[in-house]
């Protein structure tokens, strides 16, 4: 016994892990602990299963706050403070917080493991206030600090298992306490509330008797009793809560859930309440039996309750042929394998134009909420197509916008785009252009003497426009224009369709400003091929750009890295014969329903 305890010591003291690690980041949680009774016989010790491993923490004297945070940068994130169980007298730290913070962090919540005190009346004036004192306070500390860790001071939630569902039940009907000094007056409500298999009530033939004597001890009065029981407390100011709980749980009764639930039910508190039909009492996330599917439906309520964004997927918007069937549209999870949508039929059949095409098709999704896309509907015409959705699926009446109908000398007007503006709250619509005579420095008779620039209009209601102007011209034969934001300002990718000497590569260009000017074009990006039709995503924080490698007839990637643009050509797989397409982000939502197409 005594190597176990060693051996479970080693553990304890550093054995890498990713949990051990992640606790040389916890803090105090007070620069002084409220009603504290010094006692130095008393010592924060490991509970050690049979094989020596650390289950848990008994015995704590120091409250901490274990933070994973997120790495996202561009918005405010919701965070969560974790309880774990353990009957009020061992924390399952492990099973019950880290491992539960570390699956917040993957649907990107904030998360922080709450080690809070057993109440003990060795270390603990009114050992009864001592654990929701450090719940109000870690509460409090989170809203504190959430310039510093990108916090959403109103997605600020608490979970607690068994035990420390109590606690976070506690927290969540009894955060007017005035438990101890907050001198700040930082609200301690928790904005949601996520209780898995918790003790909610210390009524007798209900309760779990354990916790109940632990934290109330064993002749706690009928008034102390019933200002624990939970679900006596709830009322209308309760915070929405998530519960889980199953049937046959031997050690907390489902009761505790389902009379918790009706309490809120009652108050008009939002609520949702899974009870499964086995799984016992600890199961964590799950390991086996019904109770292994609480974690996605909590994710589910979380996006519902728009605490947490939905999942996007990729979409990829592209015509086959000569455009003439329509919009074609591929989808993918990470970016590099596509599959098509819709038994690679098309989605909308063009019907405005000259020639009724819809090649080049370009869907951005607007400050409106609507999808946008323009097309090209000709080789010749003086005009592009636009309509707008709100599902990718049933589409506005198709609209020719004659926007170089003004020059006589147009030959053409080929692949545009939108790019919203997001200051002005206006789109940018820009497409390639020749205009015979113009620009007699770069005219050739090769291509059939085309000599594109890019122009653009710009609009905010899709309804008035303004008079069409030159975007850009970098001295050469320019098409396939596609302008992003980036991170201090804007990127434009675009093809030199120059072809004597040959070029037929994307470059890039930059602006401050969406409607430029823009930058001296860079040199090629891409390689000893013909590319065209470039469009690009940010993906983990870093540009991928496809393209359409024409004479070869497939597409093609390029990554951005820190040494500039790498090919990835060889990892990427699309629909067979698509075409200048367009990618995009849609929640995954929107991706089922096209499904079902």
């Amino acid at each position: 016994m005594n190597k176990k305890l060693l051996f479970g010591l080693l553990l304890f003291l550093g054995f890498s892990s990713s949990g051990f690690s992640q606790e040389s980041a916890a803090f105090s949680l007070w620069d002084k602990i409220p009603g504290a009774i010094k006692n130095e016989a008393y010592k924060e010790e490991p509970r050690l299963d049979a094989q020596g491993n650390r289950s848990g923490i008994r015995k704590v004297v120091e409250p901490t706050l274990m933070p994973f945070l997120v790495e996202n940068k561009s918005s405010k994130n919701a965070a969560v403070i974790i309880c774990p169980g353990g009957g009020y007298s061992v924390l399952s730290i492990d099973k019950e917080g880290i491992k539960v913070a570390q699956w917040f962090n993957s649907i990107g919540v904030s998360a922080f493991v709450l080690k809070y005190r057993l109440p003990s009346d060795d270390i603990m004036k009114d050992k009864t206030v001592g654990p929701l004192q450090d719940a109000q306070e870690a509460i409090r500390v989170l809203r504190r600090n959430a310039e510093k860790w990108n916090l959403d001071t109103n997605k600020i939630g608490i979970m607690g298992f068994s035990a420390g569902g109590h606690l976070a039940s506690t927290a969540s009907t009894h955060f007017l306490d005035k438990i101890y000094d907050a001198k700040d007056g930082i609200s301690a409500r928790p904005d949601f509330s996520m209780l898995i298999y918790p003790v909610i009530s210390m009524e007798n033939g209900i309760t779990h008797n354990g916790s109940k004597e632990s934290l109330l001890g064993k002749t706690a009065s009928a008034d102390l009793i019933a200002k624990y029981s939970n679900e006596k407390e709830v009322n209308e100011n309760t915070p929405p809560t998530f519960l889980v709980h199953a049937t046959d749980d031997g050690a907390v009764p489902v009761e505790n859930s389902i009379n918790y639930y009706m309490a809120l039910k009652k108050n008009k508190v939002p609520a949702e309440m899974h009870v499964y039909q086995n799984g016992g009492h600890g199961f964590g996330l799950g390991t086996k039996g019904t109770n292994t599917d609480w974690s996605a439906s909590l994710e589910h309520w979380l996006i519902a309750n728009k605490i947490i964004a939905e999942k996007s997927v990729y979409l990829f918007s592209y015509f086959k042929g000569n455009g003439e069937d329509g919009l074609h549209l591929a989808y993918s999870e990470d970016g590099y394998k596509w599959q098509s949508l819709k038994k690679d039929a098309s989605f909308l059949t063009p019907e405005v134009g000259k020639d009724k095409l819809m090649r080049d098709p370009c869907i951005i999704k607007g400050g409106d909420g609507l999808y946008h896309m323009v097309w090209t509907v000709s080789w010749t015409d003086k005009g592009i197509g636009y309509a707008s959705s709100k599902d990718l699926i049933h589409w506005s009446k198709q609209e020719f916008l004659p926007v170089m109908e003004h020059e006589s000398g147009t030959r053409n007007t080929w692949a545009p785009e939108i790019t919203y503006d997001e200051v002005n709250k206006e789109y940018m619509i820009y497409w390639a252009s020749t205009i015979t005579g113009k620009f007699p420095e770069t005219q050739s008779t090769e291509d059939s003497g085309y000599n594109h620039r890019i122009y653009y209009t710009t609009t905010k209601d899709f309804k008035t426009y303004t008079p069409t102007k030159l975007l850009y011209e970098p001295g050469f034969n320019v098409i396939d224009s596609s302008i992003l934001k980036d991170d201090k300002g804007y990127i434009m990718f675009l093809k030199d369709e120059t072809k004597v000497p040959v070029q037929k590569n994307l470059r890039v260009a930059y602006s401050d400003k969406l409607t430029g000017p823009y930058s001296k074009a860079s040199a090629p990006i891409t390689g000893n091929y013909w590319a065209e039709g470039p469009t690009a995503i940010k993906i983990d924080g870093k540009w991928m750009m496809y393209f359409d490698k024409y004479r070869d007839h497939k597409y093609g990637a390029l990554k951005q890295t820190a040494n500039g643009w790498e090919d990835v050509s060889d990892k990427i797989s699309f629909p067979s014969g698509t075409r200048h397409g367009t990618v995009l982000e849609v929640p995954k939502s929107t991706l089922l329903q096209l499904m079902k197409e």
